[in-house]
């Protein structure tokens, strides 16, 4: 009964470390892909659905007075993402401009008039909020870019179902700062499977030793024995 219930156990532990081998290749198909298309040639925005971290590029002109913000924290410091409205002359998107520190003027902050080339990656939305705090569109309070509600908020109807993290522009000391998006995706499956296979190693190890305390024991229990 317990040399079953071992062998189950390593069996099991054995399972779980090639599970997480396999989804550990799974997850660099995963990164190289993404690394693929946010690095290649921006392709046009399109009004339909497309894969997140796509680079695109869209012309229009920004709806500045439409601009809400979105409770950030960066390696700049605490702020907000300034999330704006461009109008195409095919669509609505937002796009996030970039990154405002707390405590930085409106007047320092960019708002160009002329049509512009945004390059970027597709993001998708996330709706109400975070965990801990939820948007509160009424009081102009946001923690997520939720889409739909932001273009209700705004009043415009913005048909992609993704926005803009636009990348940096040509003035790097400029307000809002683009291009701040984080391409790190954690991956722990090779901690995992080495654990796993330890603990495998380790269970071995025990019944090992088990048996040959065991055998000893018998030994001397042989030698002391009636002579």
């Amino acid at each position: 009964m317990t040399l079953a219930f071992t062998v189950c156990v390593f069996i099991t532990l054995i399972s779980l470390g090639n599970w997480q081998l396999r989804r550990l290749e799974w997850k660099q198909d995963l990164v190289a892909d993404i690394e693929a298309r946010a690095f290649a040639e921006p392709v046009p925005a399109p009004e339909s659905p497309v894969p997140q971290y796509t680079r695109l590029k869209l012309e229009g002109l920004f709806q500045h007075d439409l601009s809400l913000r979105i409770k950030a924290v960066t390696d700049l410091g605490p702020g907000s993402w300034l999330m704006t409205p461009l109008q195409s002359a095919s669509q609505t998107v937002w796009v996030n401009r970039g990154f405002i520190p707390t405590g930085i003027d409106a007047l320092e902050i960019s708002t160009p008039a002329n049509q512009q080339e945004v390059v970027g990656l597709a993001r998708l939305p996330v709706p109400d909020g975070t965990w801990l705090e939820k948007n509160k569109p009424q009081k102009a309070k946001w923690f997520s870019a939720d889409l739909p509600v932001m273009s209700s908020a705004a009043g415009i109807s913005a048909q992609a179902a993704y926005y803009l993290d636009a990348e940096a522009g040509s003035n790097a000391d400029a307000w809002p700062r683009g291009g701040m998006t984080k391409l790190v995706f954690r991956n722990t499956h090779l901690i995992y499977a080495i654990t796993w296979y330890t603990m495998a190693l380790l269970l071995l190890a025990g019944v090992a030793y088990i048996l040959w305390d065991g055998w000893r024991n018998s030994r001397l229990d042989r030698k002391s024995g009636p002579g």
